[in-house]
């Protein structure tokens, strides 16, 4: 291959294949309408499961923040760039996810690949569930340890697992990860067995509650909270990017992990902190989400999942309680050609594809809000209902 022409022989490779991606700019947003190349599209796209990304609150309060403390915070935390309001994120995060501390990251992103080295490297076991997300696993890799992959919640195999590392790398720390909701499939992990699981052998968990914060447990704390687990948890993950409304990242766990991490995640102390206005938006976005209000976000987004499941083409609310509603479709041709029907639909719902999801499952992934308007939930389902029909 020569070395001025790889890019391309790389990018007519991924056209062949169907998993060739760009980026399509949306040069509008009113709610959860969007409009791309001039048409307007209801967006059923985005991770914004409670509407609050548009909600005036959040809005004036980032705009306060920037007139207040300018634009960007202008440095690492460890310099200057730790305002007064990432110190209020931080402890209301905590009180939130009722721990004793917080830290907040650039994003979710930069939280799993700063946290899971900084705690764990060569000697150790870090054992992941097959469905976890990118920068879990991209984090454990960095990190130097040996990983081990159970199939998705396949608990007997993460039994086998553990008892394997037990045996044959004594002294090893392990760690356990996975996720609440499952950002491709929407299903949540069996927490209180892997619990149960985590404490018989020793283990400690990071648990990724990204898609479950704002969506599952009492005001929205996500799973941990509503299995009463918060305490048997060692190290939770979250985002600020999707109930929340906001951006960025945080780690929410016992005072001296967080103390540690200030200390040795280089995704924290080499970023400059998060902006000011960002910031400001999560604060007001996580009083939203702990309110009546936020009651209220909650029950129109059952609604609306009811509402699109209600065929036997989509799994029940039952079975999967999350914003987010795979409609398998298998190959990635399909997937796509599916997609772009939706658009002259008028509906934006994207096609998810190898290596997002693993060969032969591709699908659109329909994406739930509390914003979303009833008809334009019955008239997706309709239409994903007749193009998809069989």
């Amino acid at each position: 291959m020569n070395s001025s022409s790889f890019p391309e022989e790389l990018i007519t490779e991924l056209k062949q294949r169907s998993l060739y991606r760009q980026l399509r700019t949306i040069e509008a947003v009113n709610g959860t309408s969007v409009s791309r190349t001039g048409k307007p599209l209801v967006n059923f796209a985005s991770n914004d499961y409670l509407g609050l990304t548009q909600h005036p609150k959040l809005k004036i309060a980032a705009a306060d923040a920037a007139q207040r403390f300018g634009a960007g915070s202008g440095a690492s935390r460890l310099i200057t760039g730790t305002l007064a309001i990432h110190s209020e994120l931080e402890a209301r995060l905590a009180a939130f996810k009722q721990t004793p501390a917080a830290l907040t990251f650039e994003s979710g992103y930069a939280a799993a690949l700063g946290t899971i080295p900084a705690l764990f490297g060569q000697g150790d076991v870090i054992i992941l569930d097959k469905l976890a997300h990118a920068s879990l696993i991209d984090g454990a890799r960095l990190s130097g340890a040996e990983i081990r992959v159970y199939p998705h919640n396949r608990l007997e195999r993460l039994a086998e697992l553990l008892d394997w590392v037990r045996e044959k790398r004594r002294g090893a720390k392990i760690l356990i990860i996975t996720e609440s909701v499952f950002s491709m499939d929407g299903d949540s992990c069996p927490l209180a067995e892997i619990v149960e699981l985590k404490d018989k052998f020793g283990a400690a968990l990071l648990l990724d509650e990204a898609h479950a914060i704002g969506v599952l447990g009492p005001n929205g704390a996500g799973l941990a909270a509503e299995c009463g687990l918060i305490d048997r948890v060692e190290i939770h993950l979250g985002t600020l990017s999707k109930a929340i409304g906001s951006s960025g990242g945080f780690i929410a766990g016992p005072s001296s992990l967080i103390d540690l991490l200030i200390n040795r995640a280089r995704t924290f102390i080499y970023s400059t902190a998060p902006p000011p206005a960002a910031i400001a938006a999560a604060i007001e976005g996580l009083g939203v989400i702990a309110s009546a209000a936020g009651d209220q976000l909650r029950d129109a987004l059952w609604r609306n999942h009811e509402v699109l499941t209600v065929t036997s083409k989509s799994p029940k609310r039952e079975e999967v309680r999350s914003a987010i509603v795979p409609v398998i479709v298998g190959s990635e041709e399909e997937a796509l050609s599916l997609s772009e029907e939706l658009v002259e639909h008028g509906f934006l719902v994207p096609a998810v594809r190898f290596p997002t999801v693993p060969r032969g499952s591709a699908r659109l992934r329909v994406t739930l809000s509390a914003a979303h308007q009833l008809q334009d939930v019955v008239n997706l389902r309709e239409a994903i209902n007749t193009l998809h029909a069989g």
